[in-house]
């Protein structure tokens, strides 16, 4: 009797440890698409198109600048609520790396990697903005999703270029949506606006050139369309 469960104890420790040993990546991951009505493949879930570095998405973003140097924005609590209030939306970051482009002592811009979540994973982008907090580029450096890539083509991303923290980015007010990819478009122009806020807050209201600055000369009526949600 002791020998059979001697035997028993024995498969189950080995059960064990075979299950601890797995990795977390050869587990089954299950993605319910709601449009396709059906769980994601593992290709689908695995799929990750790289556009183009970092580092050459610098060189795209701030194309003329002598030197770039890039430095950390660590948020407050306090600075982390003001910005989630104007953008709308909650995040988890508390701290974020910037690109600043100089030519002698003047900032030509400022560029800042993003990762804001498409319909399921994560997309990689940089958001350029010129010293006057103007966007002044977009570029996708990975997409992960099997649809919706479309948000990295020039034609489309175009037009977030020339928009500031005093324009809504937002679809069907003054972002045009692509069918099928309505999720990477919503995100991505949130992941815009989040760049502008952050570039008006820790660098351009210091200097005297930013949102408040503008909004100063504005009437008191328009302020609430500015910053209200």
């Amino acid at each position: 009797m002791f020998s059979h469960l001697r035997a028993i104890f024995t498969c189950f420790a080995i059960g064990t440890a075979l299950c601890l040993t797995i990795p977390l990546s050869a587990r089954a991951e299950k993605v319910w698409d709601n449009d396709l009505k059906r769980y994601l493949t593992e290709a689908e879930l695995n799929h990750a198109e790289v556009f183009m570095s970092e580092d050459e998405a610098v060189k795209i973003v701030l194309p003329k600048s002598q030197r770039v140097r890039k430095e950390v924005i660590q948020l407050t609590q306090d600075k982390k609520d003001l910005i989630e209030q104007r953008i709308g939306w909650k995040f988890p970051e508390h701290a974020f790396e910037v690109y600043i482009g100089e030519t002698g002592d003047t900032i030509d811009g400022y560029a800042m990697v993003h990762n804001t979540i498409g319909k399921h994973k994560h997309m990689t982008y940089m958001v350029g903005v010129d010293a006057k907090g103007v966007c002044s580029d977009v570029e996708l450096l990975v997409f992960r999703e099997a649809r919706g890539s479309e948000v990295g083509r020039k034609r489309f991303n175009v037009q977030y270029e020339g928009k500031s923290v005093l324009d809504p980015i937002r679809i069907n007010k003054d972002i045009i949506n692509i069918t099928g990819a309505t999720m990477s478009v919503r995100s991505i122009s949130a992941g815009v606006k989040r760049v502008l806020v952050l570039v008006d807050e820790f660098y351009l209201k210091p200097a005297g050139i930013g949102s408040d600055t503008l909004a100063a000369k504005k009437d008191k009526g328009f302020l609430p369309s500015i910053f209200g949600n």
